[in-house]
Formats: structure tokens, C-alpha cells, sequence
């Protein structure tokens, strides 16, 4: 069984991530950093910007990188903030039931929830994310993502008012029941 993080920008799944890995012995997947790897380290920006700005190749990637993580188990997987999304042929965010099958068919989910506009600021002019789109801002886009977070979360954890510490101790003793 994996143990899988989600949860918008700047919640801190990839610290949370390499605590929980210290506590339960398990080997973290990023799959950010694994298509970083896949692409000769390139960095997420450069990735879609080669991309023309068309995220639904991105997603694309997310799902092949997937497809190779969710092959192996016992791990924490580490997921970009838009796991939860594809695109559709008009290019707008659509559920991705795909990538959340896959992630649902050997693991946990567990959201990372925190409050939009404060996680926002937080990684607001941060020049190794992308933008998320060129019309909206990154809080309306975390909005509008909210019902598909809540769609793919076996468990939720808010995350506001915790040390990393206490979140990686509540993260754990949710899923000792798993592992």
C-alpha cells in the first residue's frame, strides 16, 4: 500500500513527505522530480514552456510517470499540486479520473488541505512554478480545483495552525492503520 500526498501549492507535500519517510521507512516518489528525470532535468517551467504553455501534455506526463510509481509499492508518493486535474479539448481543468485511479488502485489519498488565499501568497512570484493560467489568478485556480481535491481524498488534514512536525505525526498515526 502506497501512501499518496496531495494538496495544492505550497502545502508542504514534499516536506511532509520526507519526514513521514524518516518515521515509516518507506521511499518517497516525487512525481514532479521524476519527470524533471524523465526530461534531463529540466525544470517544471522549462518543461512547459518547451510545451508552448499546453498543460495537457504535462498532464499527460504526470499520467505516463504514474503509470511507472503506482507500479511499485510500499512507498510515499509525492504528488504535484495538479495531480488531480487533465484538460479537456477546450482546454479547461476537468477531474482526472485516470491519474486517480491509478493512485486510489495501491494507496491512500490523503489531501493536505490548507487555506487558499494564504498558500497563494506563499508561492506567489516563485520562479520555479509555472503559471497556472494566463487569465486566472493561482487563488481562483486553487478554487476552482477544491471539489477535486475533495473528489480524489480518501483522508483529509488541515494543515493550518501545525508545525511540519505535527502534521507528519498526524499523517502517521491516520495511516499506521494501513501500513
Amino acid at each position: 500500500m502506497n501512501i499518496v500526498l496531495i494538496g495544492m501549492r505550497g502545502a508542504g507535500k514534499s516536506k511532509i513527505s520526507r519526514r513521514l519517510s524518516v518515521l515509516t521507512k518507506r521511499d518517497v516518489l516525487s512525481s514532479d522530480l521524476l519527470i524533471q528525470y524523465d526530461h534531463d532535468g529540466k525544470s517544471i517551467p522549462e518543461i512547459i514552456e518547451e510545451c508552448n504553455g499546453d498543460w495537457r501534455q504535462f498532464r499527460d506526463m504526470e499520467y505516463t510517470t504514474l503509470q511507472k510509481i503506482t507500479a511499485l509499492d510500499s512507498n510515499i508518493i509525492d504528488c504535484g499540486g495538479g495531480i488531480i486535474v487533465d484538460i479537456d479539448e477546450d482546454g479547461h481543468e476537468i477531474f482526472s479520473e485516470r491519474k486517480i485511479n491509478l493512485l486510489r488502485a495501491n494507496g491512500r489519498i490523503i489531501w493536505l488541505k490548507g487555506d487558499i488565499p494564504r498558500l497563494a501568497a506563499k508561492v506567489k512570484g516563485d520562479a520555479t512554478r509555472p503559471s497556472l493560467s494566463q487569465t486566472k489568478s493561482a487563488e481562483d485556480v486553487m478554487y476552482r480545483r477544491l471539489p477535486f481535491y475533495e473528489k480524489a481524498a480518501d483522508i483529509i488534514i488541515d494543515i493550518e495552525g501545525k508545525s511540519k512536525r505535527e502534521l507528519v505525526e498526524e499523517v502517521h498515526k491516520t495511516i499506521a492503520k494501513y501500513l
